[in-house]
């Protein structure tokens, strides 16, 4: 009893609006469902670590550390990266490389929608961050989780905990903060453009090829990639190959799935009240949402700019699916194109840049690594 009680009386009020913020996860994970495979693991690992003398966190008696339960999980997890490249695997698996097989020139909006990074690495230089914590938060615009643990790992960054829930709460929020920005800077006759869609066979030889010429020419140009980038790619092999599909199957759904748990629990280690109420927390949260709304701003102005150039206009919609956000930010246009008009169908093109911001969030992560170390 006495110690029930002493456990009461050690409650902070930081702790208390720890158990709210988790709440407020697990609220969007299950009443607007943002996510929930991450958000509510994450959630209610934000409370579990937040709790007096948790046994899910370390603890240190008579000077010897007692590691808990999901900081044993971090270590075996994130520390050494295993579940960011695991989860890649899966990632991969799911994605169908067509539409962007079929229009080779969606890669361009894949790389021109990773500005938001770039900009944002200057901003937090700026606000006085150590470089390679601005890296590590600028590295939130590639609106892409895993390469967000990587590169925030790698640097040792001290504000993990608080970069990798920004990554992963803008990436559930891709639906709320992309179409204002969007119709801010477009008019109501770009969005009215219509990219008719003609369907090409792409050979079963080309899907093979893809990821293993990706994998080589990523190792080339932005070697620390190459661990991210060709563990998607081996993914994407496994799903073409043909002679596989059980494994596939695995790697979408079970890999997947229990991967996302873990690692939404393993994320909460970095969210105790006393290192995640800072004000430099706040600051990364807004720098996030920064990198987000550029990242946006450059897919949609360069799909303008190379209207400048060509007879058949693109939606700069588009633009905006250059995101990592796969297939969120896919379906975020496609949505807002028919808002628009109910006969134009963006999907596949949407598509396409998505699923080459998924290439080239992990390409730009491995160039950050490259030019601060």
């Amino acid at each position: 009893m006495e110690t029930l009680f002493a456990n009461i009386f050690e409650i902070q009020w930081q702790q208390v609006v720890m158990w709210l913020i988790g709440g407020l996860l697990i609220y969007l994970a299950i009443k607007k469902d943002m996510e929930p495979t991450l958000l509510l693991p994450i959630g209610f690992g934000a409370i579990l670590v937040n709790l007096p003398l948790s046994g899910a966190v370390n603890q240190i008696f008579d000077g010897v550390t007692e590691y808990g339960a999901i900081d044993t999980l971090f270590q075996a997890g994130i520390a050494n990266e295993l579940f960011p490249l695991l989860l890649f695997i899966g990632i991969g698996a799911m994605i169908d490389f067509g539409p962007l097989l079929s229009n080779p020139k969606m890669l361009l909006f894949g790389a021109a929608a990773q500005f938001g990074i770039f900009f944002t690495l200057s901003v937090a230089s700026l606000f006085g961050f150590d470089l390679k914590d601005a890296a590590s938060i600028a590295i939130i615009g590639a609106a892409d989780g895993p390469t967000s643990i990587f590169v925030a790992n790698f640097f040792n960054s001290n504000y993990i905990g608080a970069i990798i829930v920004a990554a992963y709460s803008y990436m559930a929020l891709v639906p709320i903060v992309q179409p204002p920005v969007i119709r801010l800077i477009t008019t109501k006759k770009e969005r009215l453009i219509r990219m008719p869609y003609a369907q090409t066979s792409v050979s079963r030889t080309t899907r093979i090829l893809f990821p293993v010429i990706i994998t080589v020419i990523a190792g080339i140009i932005a070697p620390k990639s190459v661990s991210l980038i060709g563990f998607l790619m081996f993914g994407n092999l496994i799903r073409e190959c043909g002679v596989l599909n059980s494994l596939s199957d695995s790697a979408q759904n079970q890999l997947a799935n229990l991967i996302t748990l873990l690692l939404g629990l393993t994320i909460s280690t970095k969210m105790q009240a006393a290192q995640f109420l800072t004000p430099q927390t706040l600051l990364i949260m807004c720098l996030g949402l920064v990198a987000f709304v550029f990242d946006t701003v450059g897919g949609v102005f360069f799909a303008k700019f190379i209207n400048l150039f060509t007879k058949n206009k693109v939606n700069p919609m588009i633009g905006a699916a250059g995101i990592s956000a796969f297939p969120m930010s896919a379906r975020v246009i496609h949505k807002m194109g028919l808002k628009e008009d109910p006969n134009n169908f963006l999907l596949m093109h949407a598509v396409g840049a998505n699923v080459s911001g998924q290439i080239a969030s992990v390409i730009a992560g491995g160039l950050i690594i490259a030019l601060i170390v």
